[in-house]
């Protein structure tokens, strides 16, 4: 039986009045790719914040790797975002001052990593993901879809366990979006790094092994996503 890596066990999480999970119960095993859909607003991103220990669940727990997050001090929590976590956001959070290559180097620098080590993490890195001779450009020099490559390739870098992932294609056309999913896919899984996906696109989601629905603030479907051969969020 597969030990789940990470684990939300009874949930809740409100701001102010208003509820945004209750009572959320959802597993991931290692190397499993996890698609969680819903509308705006269905708490969806609110999970996988809390998954990511981002923020603090009013109640409940959640566990990673045998361990509860709740019990850890902020530090430490900040430790395992930085050296056990990698994060794709919607429109990729690059850091405008630094070129693409620092910007994949720099959660290597952060942990303290040589920078010749780091350079050479990020350039092959970078090179996997077709973003050769694009190393000197500023973010703002990129393409959306070459922007949110260099952010999957960041997430990537630090080898982590968990890879999350909120919107990553949100802001791209079809063809962009269809690229940067299949290579964070293809990506984490040669890493054998766990996916977390948040994504209302059922063509994102049909990329994962599983997909669960977030519905006013429940997860209500553990079903899993129907055998599919993955070729691309066109393939459909």
């Amino acid at each position: 039986m597969n030990v789940p890596i990470l684990a939300a066990h009874a949930v809740t999480k409100s701001f102010g009045p208003t509820p945004a999970l209750r009572d959320a119960n959802l597993s991931v095993t290692a190397g499993e790719v996890l698609a969680i859909m819903g509308p705006s607003g269905s708490g969806k991103s609110t999970l996988l914040h809390c998954l990511a220990g981002i923020l603090s669940p009013d109640s409940g727990e959640i566990v990673f790797d045998g361990q509860r997050l709740g019990t850890l001090s902020e530090n430490a929590r900040t430790l395992v975002r930085r050296d056990r976590f990698g994060f794709v956001f919607q429109f990729g959070q690059l850091v405008p001052e630094l070129p693409v290559l620092e910007n994949v180097m720099l959660p290597l620098l952060l942990g303290h990593t040589s920078r010749r080590v780091a350079r050479n993490a990020a350039t092959a890195l970078l090179d996997r993901l077709d973003l050769q001779g694009l190393h000197r450009r500023r973010p703002g020099e990129l393409s959306g879809g070459q922007a949110q490559r260099v952010a999957v390739a960041r997430a990537l870098v630090t080898r982590p366990s968990v890879v999350f992932a909120d919107e990553p294609t949100g802001s791209l056309d079809s063809h962009a979006g269809q690229n940067v999913i299949d290579l964070l896919v293809a990506s984490a899984r040669e890493q054998g790094a766990t996916v977390v996906l948040v994504t209302h696109d059922a063509r994102v989601a049909a990329c994962a092994d599983r997909e669960v629905l977030v519905s006013d603030g429940e997860v209500t479907d553990y079903a899993a996503a129907p055998a599919i051969e993955h070729h691309g969020m066109g393939t459909r």
